[in-house]
């Protein structure tokens, strides 16, 4: 596309250079540069990518976008505009031209679940033939391509260009997990969600958002963002919300679409009674417009079921029938890193937040018949407040804890532990050991055959980053590897 076309009729102050020039993409990355592309310089919330112009022309950049014209910069078309964040979005649309009566866009947001949830819906609508594409923390998914995820909310333009190619693979479903942070940046701005899904609410990313009322905020702005009418021919719009937090009020007050909650405690619309819980499934009735189904959940664990109501609820919304979600549900595999077993009584999880810690610990405390016993740490550079709230937690719920490093990042790792452990008081069930092998080995090594041990933190995570390096580690791998060499009751 020439750049005339892909600004024709936008506010662009100052234009330097042939507009005669074809874009062969757009990028805000100079990393990501390809030869032609339109390069974006915008201020984001950590970099200013003006810095980084002569990088992405050196790497075959034809043309930027900035907020100020710089007379040094030469054989490159320059687009000066006061609003760069705007224009990125408008260009990015106009570039991309998505075909929104082509594909449904469900955006999934909250502290926790968001994950399972997406996977759990792709696997409905796998079931039920509906095509289906997924953005979010684990993997990006495009038709059969699996692609690592470089962040769970990818920016604006990636965005796009995921989507553009969903599209192409005649995807008619695009499922996304959109972070807090995604939604402060203007991430998805732009993007015409049919369908927004809220999880729950719990204390995360403070050190971003400050209070847990901005946090809340930030989470309300999917739902503000939802516009009445589906393109999607004959599709009514939703906004899906867990009945049962607290913060679900904060949702439907911003929506403007119709609601359906799902819950087990609240009058919910979706709602799950008669739960039967064990070692390895869940049982459960579904409730719903005066019919009911059975539903039984290879998965272990009450916030398993909340995550699987959601999925219900959005089936619902698509007009699937109740027991076809059924039928779908009860052969889910699970999800990489999600209380997934590393061996038969040795769980992973990626729980690195107070009530994420809280629940996982909670569901296998009722089935388990032995000692409890828990591995985890807290990131670096990340909310301080949550360390010994999950301390606190870990001490009253399991017989055992072992405070280990996470991705302690730039920060000691000691020194989170010690803010770990100052949750626990003066608890006698507590031992601090730093590397991360060594405590995933005393747990193993010591465990006795009715025991269960949770590796809780890094879930799906395939490297540990310190100060000075990043190693290979994934907590799966270094279980079954610890497993295998040693003779171990589990």
């Amino acid at each position: 596309m020439k750049l005339k076309k892909l600004i024709r009729n936008l506010p662009i102050k100052i234009t330097k250079g042939s507009l005669e020039t074809k874009i062969s993409g757009i990028s805000a990355n100079s990393k990501y540069i390809a030869p032609g592309n339109l390069f974006i310089a915008r201020k984001g919330a950590r970099f200013d990518a003006s810095r980084f112009v002569k990088d992405a022309v050196e790497a075959g950049a034809v043309a930027v976008l900035s907020d100020l014209y710089d007379p040094f910069l030469k054989d490159v078309t320059q687009l000066i505009s006061n609003d760069v964040v705007a224009m990125q979005h408008e260009l990015c649309k106009r570039y991309y031209r998505l075909k929104k009566k082509s594909m449904v866009l469900i955006g999934i947001t909250g502290t926790n679940g968001k994950t399972t949830t997406s996977y759990l819906i792709k696997h409905l609508f796998d079931y039920m033939n509906v095509q289906c594409g997924l953005i979010g923390t684990n993997e990006w998914i495009i038709g059969d391509n699996h692609f690592p995820a470089m962040m769970t909310t990818p920016d604006v333009i990636t965005n796009h260009k995921l989507l553009k190619e969903m599209q192409e693979e005649k995807q008619k479903a695009a499922i996304m997990e959109v972070t807090s942070h995604g939604l402060e940046q203007g991430r998805t701005a732009g993007l015409d969600f049919d369908f927004a899904l809220f999880t729950n609410l719990s204390q995360d990313h403070l050190d971003y958002h400050q209070t847990m009322e901005k946090y809340c905020e930030a989470k309300t702005r999917l739902f503000s963002q939802l516009s009445p009418n589906s393109l999607v021919p004959k599709l009514k719009k939703r906004a899906i919300i867990n009945g049962d937090d607290p913060a679900s009020q904060a949702m439907i007050n911003a929506s403007s679409v119709p609601t359906l909650t799902y819950g087990i405690k609240s009058d919910a619309n979706v709602r799950a009674l008669d739960l039967s819980l064990s070692c390895s499934h869940s049982e459960f009735t579904v409730y719903y417009e005066g019919k009911e189904v059975r539903f039984s959940l290879p998965m272990i664990g009450r916030f398993n079921v909340y995550n699987a109501l959601a999925t219900i609820a959005l089936g619902l919304a698509m007009k699937f029938p109740l027991e076809q979600i059924a039928k779908a549900l009860e052969n889910f595999s699970g999800v990489q890193g999600r209380l997934q077993k590393a061996a038969s009584n040795i769980y992973v999880d990626f729980a690195h937040t107070p009530e994420a810690l809280r629940e996982v610990l909670s569901s296998l405390r009722e089935v388990c018949t032995g000692k409890l016993i828990v591995i985890f740490g807290c990131g670096g550079e990340r909310d301080l407040a949550k360390r010994p709230l999950m301390g606190e937690i870990a001490a009253s719920i399991a017989d055992r804890v072992i405070v280990t490093s996470d991705n302690p990042r730039s920060e000691d790792p000691s020194k989170i532990c010690d803010d770990i452990c100052k949750g626990a008081c003066e608890s006698k069930n507590f031992e601090v050991e730093i590397d991360r092998q060594r405590a995933i080995e005393k747990a193993i090594e010591s465990a006795q055959c009715d025991d269960v041990i949770l590796i809780a933190g890094k879930g799906h995570e395939s490297k540990q980053i310190f100060s000075d390096k990043t190693i290979p580690f994934n907590d799966l791998s270094i279980a079954q590897d610890i497993c295998m060499q040693k003779s171990c009751a589990l």
